[in-house]
């Protein structure tokens, strides 16, 4: 069995440049590859593509390399709570691509199982539409979106072994397992990493033969991206 385990980040992201598309899983705060993100900013690689649900907040997440100005291009599906992210979009500074969720995750989905392209009604009559193929089926229409070409992807999982097989815990089982399957090069961060052959082979999300390196972050911060509470009754 192969042994995917790296001593740590900056190991992980060898082979990182300028220009290059990358994945980064998670959706809000939950499921975030910080440590990844850390190195990639320490890399300083310029004018990334970063393919993402959305950008994290202004001083964390992909809002760190959103402020060294490293991200040419982010494809998201969400604005979110990133002032500089809207500020960044509104400008012109940063070029946006805004898509429907759906769609975002089943073209990261394509990649990972080799479909090139596939049709879907979202975003039909919309600008997201400008510039596809359209198609009708069953009377409706549908437009062209291809499968995504990313260079890494960078994930975040509860536990993984040395070689690579990885389990999601709540809410962090959202992009990252797709975009696991995406990458040409997949690095997974984890909170725990043991041994190959110590996880219930039922319990895995993600098999080993997606991912090509695999470390054990060396902190995370538990951040709760909106907190809601109410008010106390007597």
């Amino acid at each position: 069995m192969i042994n995917k385990k790296v001593s740590n980040a900056q190991v992980a992201i060898e082979g990182l440049k300028d220009n290059m598309t990358l994945m980064f899983g998670g959706f809000g705060l939950s499921g975030i590859p910080e440590n990844s993100i850390l190195a990639v900013r320490a890399h300083g690689a310029k004018n990334l593509t970063c393919i993402s649900n959305n950008a994290g907040v202004d001083d964390f997440g992909l809002g760190l390399l959103l402020q060294t100005r490293q991200v040419k291009k982010m494809i998201s599906s969400y604005v979110g709570e990133n002032d500089l992210f809207e500020k960044l979009m509104l400008s012109g500074e940063l070029e946006v691509e805004l898509i429907p969720q759906g769609t975002l995750a089943e073209r990261c989905r394509a990649a990972g199982v080799g479909i090139p392209a596939f049709y879907t009604p979202a975003g039909f009559g919309t600008e997201v539409a400008e510039g596809k193929e359209v198609r009708d089926f069953n009377g409706k229409p549908h437009i062209l979106e291809h499968a995504f070409e990313a260079d890494f992807a960078f994930v975040k999982a509860w536990k993984g072994d040395e070689a690579g097989n990885l389990i999601f815990k709540g809410t962090s089982r959202n992009f990252n397992p797709l975009m696991a399957m995406a990458g040409k090069i997949t690095v997974a961060e984890v909170e725990e990493l043991v041994p190959a052959g110590e996880l219930d082979p039922n319990q895995i999300h993600t098999p080993g033969i997606f991912v090509q390196r695999i470390y054990q972050g060396e902190k995370f911060e538990k951040r709760i991206e909106q907190r809601t509470v109410r008010k106390r009754t007597v």
